[in-house]
């Protein structure tokens, strides 16, 4: 059986630039343009030309894309002909295979944001819709409120979706803007209008103010709605819009939707699409979220032991997806909670062979409990365990000893007379007979440490170049100026390759320094540096 084609659009690039502390440079629309069209999906939206000058220049030359890269703006202006609206006149002069314009259908909106009448809003969106067709551009009509305003005025609201497919609009999208319709009105809303329009010219575009949009667009898809627009990730105003990174699996994986749908995501581009999912964080100079479906740290994370060990009998026993299918992996976490089973799981998954009755395996169970209560928490930091077990078991080189560090923090006034922290780190370091020492200014005590330390590691510094930390976080474990600290950092090497350690101290300088050398030694161990 043939199946039907479902068009994905993304607008990361224009609504996901309308998130709070989002700001994308030019050089980042173009490679995150890049990174949208290797992946495969149908439609990328690169912004609003003539809003400001990113995007002006955005669509000042063409580019070359396998997707049809859209430009965004807003239908003909109340009492103007559309000859004679800048706004159209610079969407059509944009360098772009499409454009999406957006037309108010809520009658409310009409009358109160425009201030004009229903009928002057049907012209303008027949207007609009035939002067970009003419020009040669494939036009998409974004029904701004359509759902509310279906809820106000049904008549109303198909009347202005109905004007744009009736002018030859490839695709009418029917927004959630305030994001507050329930999916089963959306399906039951997307029915009716399936009825006047075929579906394969009606798409969705959710908001995610009730934490439905994901749900909304596939209630749409089940109603007979054939285009999806979202952004990776989530970004978007507000609540932010439709993930993308969540509804390509579920179209892909799940047997309702991949039994009757193709989409442009091939089976390989979906191995990459965790990676998509955390180059477009770093891009934005944010730590990726752990809990976010199919590729998320803890998206096939287990802790509980009786689940360790049927894991490791059949997966499918607590995975509703194989994690591989979308560039994710198992992990079987072990902490205060778990029982043998998480144990050999995890020591089997870093590479390392043990038998089940090995004595070290309870030690190992028995140090990891007794280092919890101290506050560690080895289910977030997984270097940091692996090198606990490889310790254990005796496989951990002595690379290099820190035989002494001093941080200093000064304030004092610099030459223009402005007051300044400056902070200083001293590593004293042994390798084999050899001692260095190493020192380095930061923008506070743990970078100036992070920086000394990784100055100069003889003939180790090669192994470490490519190592970045790309998260520090703290967390005090009890109250007080005397409180435990807990220390997690997040690392990147040359491949891209992320990993967690872990320090506890009651100094935040100690802590950060555990987590930083585990940091360095499991890169070190990882890249086979010789002792």
């Amino acid at each position: 059986m043939s199946r039907e084609r479902l068009y994905l659009f993304d607008t990361t690039l224009r609504d996901g630039a309308q998130t709070n502390g989002v700001d994308f440079t030019l050089a980042d629309k173009v490679a995150i343009a890049a990174m949208l069209d290797d992946l495969g999906i149908d439609y990328v939206e690169g912004g609003y030309p003539g809003a400001n000058a990113t995007d002006t220049e955005l669509f000042a030359q063409s580019r070359p894309h396998k997707g049809k890269f859209t430009a965004f703006g807003m239908t003909r202006r109340p009492g103007r002909s559309a000859s004679n609206d800048p706004g159209i006149a610079a969407l059509i002069e944009a360098k772009a295979d499409a454009i999406c314009f957006v037309a108010k259908s809520w009658d409310y909106h009409v009358k109160v944001a425009l201030e004009t009448t229903l009928d002057e809003n049907l012209a303008s969106i027949r207007d609009t819709v035939k002067a970009a067709k003419a020009a040669g551009r494939e036009v998409l009509i974004d029904c701004e409120h359509f759902f509310d305003g279906y809820k106000a005025n049904p008549q109303f609201a198909l009347s202005c979706a109905k004007a744009a497919y009736e002018e030859g609009a490839r695709w009418v999208v029917l927004c959630d803007t305030n994001g507050g319709t329930l999916p089963h009105e959306v399906e039951k809303i997307v029915g009716e209008v399936v009825k006047v329009i075929p579906g394969d010219h009606v798409g969705i575009h959710a908001h995610n103010d009730t934490e439905q949009a994901v749900a909304n667009s596939l209630a749409a898809v089940r109603a007979g709605a054939r285009h999806i627009q979202g952004t990776l990730n989530g970004l978007g105003e507000r609540c932010g819009n439709a993930n993308l990174v969540s509804i390509i699996p579920t179209l892909k994986l799940k047997k309702e939707y991949a039994d009757k749908f193709d989409i442009g995501i091939s089976d390989e581009a979906l191995k990459s699409l965790g990676k998509v999912s955390r180059a477009l964080d770093e891009r934005l100079n944010r730590p990726s979220f752990r809990y976010a479906p199919y590729v998320g740290e803890n998206a096939f994370a287990t802790k509980a032991g009786i689940h360790a060990s049927a894991i490791m009998k059949e997966p499918e026993t607590y995975e509703h997806v194989s994690p591989d299918l979308v560039g994710n992996k198992r992990k079987v976490l072990v902490s205060d909670q778990a029982g043998k089973s998480n144990v050999l799981a995890e020591l089997d998954r870093i590479g390392l062979k043990v038998d089940k009755d090995d004595r070290r395996i309870g030690r190992l169970l028995e140090i990891v409990k007794e280092r919890e209560a101290l506050g560690y928490a080895y289910e977030a930091a997984d270097a940091s365990f692996e090198l606990l077990a490889r310790r254990t078991l005796g496989t951990v080189p002595n690379y290099f000893d820190v035989s002494q560090f001093d941080v200093n923090v000064e304030q004092r006034d610099n030459a223009l007379g402005q007051r300044v922290t400056v902070t200083m780190a001293v590593v004293k370091v042994k390798i084999g007979d050899e001692s260095m020492i190493s020192a380095a200014e930061g923008n506070g005590p743990v970078n100036a440490l992070d920086q000394a330390l990784r100055k100069d590691l003889g003939k180790y510094q090669d192994f470490i170049k490519g190592l970045k930390l790309t998260d520090f976080r703290v967390r005090i474990l009890n109250g007080g100026t005397e409180a435990v600290t807990r220390v997690l950092i997040e690392s990147e090497d040359e491949s891209g390759e992320h990993w967690t350690t872990i320090g506890v101290s009651p100094n935040i300088i100690d802590a950060s320094f555990q987590a930083l050398m585990d940091s360095i030694i499991y890169k070190l161990v990882k890249s086979g540096a010789p002792a």
